[in-house]
């Protein structure tokens, strides 16, 4: 069964939460960090943006991803 327009929204906006969550346990905020506003308007799932970061935050969030290997 296919989702509906709210239920694609619902779910993109759950994945923000989790990820903003998960990124902040970690040490890393992603300013930035949204539902794509234009993706919500297409039949697709929506985008997530992970948006721009500065150069200390990409590190530190390099630096977090290395330790998951």
């Amino acid at each position: 069964m296919a989702l509906t327009a709210e239920e694609r929204v619902r779910a993109a906006e759950e994945a923000v939460r989790q990820l903003k969550a998960g990124l902040a346990g970690a040490g890393v905020t992603l300013p930035s960090l949204r539902v794509d506003p234009l993706s919500v308007a297409g039949e697709g799932l929506p985008l997530v943006e992970l948006g721009r970061c500065n150069l200390d935050t990409a590190l530190r969030l390099a630096a977090v991803l290395e330790e998951e290997q």
